[in-house]
């Protein structure tokens, strides 16, 4: 099967410590992920004043703030540590991913870092002019679909298109569902865009889970399928790559007991390391689609199969009757399946008892 690709979700797990943001970078490489993502934002430009704190953001940060902004300031990045960051994913071999929350830092991931592809949470989805600007930049994508339906994800693909095609008409809803619908959008979404199923809880109840949502989006848009995992432990993520995952992101921290809205549902290094691990037997376990037999059964085929041989001695000339023709191992000689053909023809020769017929 493709190899699966691991995202490491450092997120805001470095509680603005860009020491530890260099950290969870050095964790996710030795973890043996493929990527290691932030998150790119400024807080004034993600959140007003008045935007109140998800209940899991009160319920995991020890502490206290007033608000979603406060919690906010307290973990941004600035952008003048982001090149540090991706200077240590070039020295320790890992791709550097970040996902933006605003049109300010998508600008600065796109066009200052110059990233290749970026990685959009599920908050993002209905957020329009934050898509168009990534589509427009021929940028590929991981997009989150967390709290979606599938008409607020096909809106979504619609925007995307749109950027894609690079058109010169106005952008508005029914130019994107003109855009979804176009042939060569089509094959653009295709190459260049992932969708992620997700549910937006931290930790996420098992009972909500829902995998079979992501073979849904795989049959619904014809795009290739990952999850991002919220769940505790790494088992749901296994089982989302048994069923056909191209791409897990989960969640780590460096220490699940730090303050933060984050850390309490995320794994820790030697815990990431051991659901990569997983991931990388589940593939050779998944193996290929076709049914032959394995490289490693072909020298225990003469073993376990049988044969066609001789209940007792037969003479040569002697017909071939139930009487004296049985079915045993090892299977050197002729297959039990030509048994009724063999019924009524003549033995060419002598065969001792328990002889293999040839």
């Amino acid at each position: 099967m493709t190899r699966v690709t691991v995202i490491a979700e450092a997120g805001v797990n470095h509680n603005g410590d860009l020491q530890r943001a260099l950290a969870l970078v050095d964790a996710a490489a030795q973890a043996g992920a493929d990527a290691v993502k932030f998150q790119t934002f400024v807080p004034e430009a993600l959140a007003s004043r008045h935007a109140a704190q998800a209940e899991y953001q009160v319920r995991n940060d020890t502490t206290a703030h007033d608000s979603q902004l406060a919690m906010l300031q307290q973990l941004a990045l600035p952008f003048a540590d982001h090149p540090a960051l991706l200077a240590r994913c070039e020295e320790r071999g890992i791709t550097f991913l970040s996902s933006p929350f605003d049109t300010q830092s998508a600008h600065f991931l796109l066009e200052e870092l110059k990233l290749p592809r970026l990685k959009l949470g599920s908050g993002e989805l209905t957020n329009g002019p934050l898509l168009l600007q990534i589509a427009q930049a021929q940028r590929p994508m991981i997009l989150s679909t967390g709290m979606a339906t599938l008409a607020e994800i096909r809106e979504a693909l619609g925007v995307i298109a749109f950027g894609f095609l690079q058109t010169d008409d106005p952008p508005c809803r029914d130019a994107f569902a003109a855009a979804f619908e176009d042939t060569q959008a089509q094959s653009l979404l295709r190459e260049r865009v992932t969708l992620l199923h997700c549910t937006t809880e931290y930790p996420c109840p098992l009972n909500q889970v829902n995998l079979r949502a992501m073979d849904t989006l795989r049959d619904t848009f014809g795009l290739g399928v990952g999850y991002s995992d919220h769940t505790e432990g790494s088992h749901v993520a296994l089982v989302a790559v048994a069923r056909g995952a191209q791409v897990i992101e989960k969640h780590f921290t460096l220490d699940r007991s730090l303050p933060g809205p984050d850390h309490q549902a995320s794994l820790e290094p030697a815990e990431l390391q051991g659901m990569i691990e997983g991931i990388r037997a589940l593939e050779m376990v998944l193996g290929s689609a076709d049914k032959q037999p394995a490289p490693a059964e072909i020298a225990n085929m003469s073993v376990a199969r049988k044969s066609l041989v001789a209940a007792r001695p037969i003479a040569a000339g002697e017909t071939f009757s139930a009487d004296n023709l049985s079915v045993k191992r090892p299977g050197t000689g002729r297959s039990p399946m030509d048994y009724w053909a063999l019924l009524g023809q003549t033995a060419r020769r002598d065969y001792d008892a328990d002889e293999v017929i040839e």
